[in-house]
């Protein structure tokens, strides 16, 4: 995932640290991204505050990738308390999933197994999941698309670069269609 410039390990990761967790807010999140204008081309670039150097988002040719919401920090935290913030934060996407599938029906989802392999590997994917991989965004995502707006896709998912790191939320828009990739 994107580090904080700071490099603590308590160091917030994106701009959404400290936010309690909102299912109206992180929608709105998507639906701004579904509506902002995708690069055509060029390699991506990850953004962050200017301030803090949290990351914000990255954007490469056709797609844009989001933090939603940034749970706490997990550096001491084990076992239960541990379970319990993962299955927070899976509740929490399956707020934003259910909101998603009354807008724009229902989803499916991508592994993002290939990609952690290929990346392992050193081989080449799509821009999007090289960008994905790059950042330790390996949860499974949630899509629908073609949505309505333009034709683009949209999927979401829980993220986590370590265990002490918090769980991230993250929403990509892409103008090209979001699927497994073979083996």
């Amino acid at each position: 995932m994107a580090q904080a410039t700071s490099g603590d390990p308590g160091s917030p990761v994106t701009a959404r640290a400290g936010q309690a967790f909102d299912t109206g807010r992180a929608v709105s999140d998507v639906e701004t991204a579904l509506a902002e204008k995708l690069p055509s081309d060029g390699p991506p670039v990850q953004e962050g505050d200017p301030a803090t150097g949290e990351w914000t988002g990255t954007r490469g040719a056709g797609f844009r990738i989001i933090p939603i919401w940034e749970g706490d920090d997990l550096t001491g935290v084990y076992d239960t308390d541990w379970t319990d913030a993962e299955d927070a934060a899976m509740a929490n996407l399956a707020l934003v999933v259910g909101e998603l599938d009354r807008r724009w029906g229902p989803h499916r989802k991508v592994s993002m197994h290939v990609p952690l392999f290929r990346k392992q590997a050193g081989a080449p994917m799509p821009a999007l999941f090289q960008a994905l991989a790059d950042l330790d965004c390996y949860g499974d995502l949630t899509v629908w698309g073609p949505t309505a707006a333009e034709g683009r896709w949209v999927a979401v998912s829980v993220n986590q670069c370590d265990g002490d790191a918090p769980m991230i939320m993250t929403a990509v828009v892409s103008q090209f269609a979001i699927t497994e990739l073979p083996d």
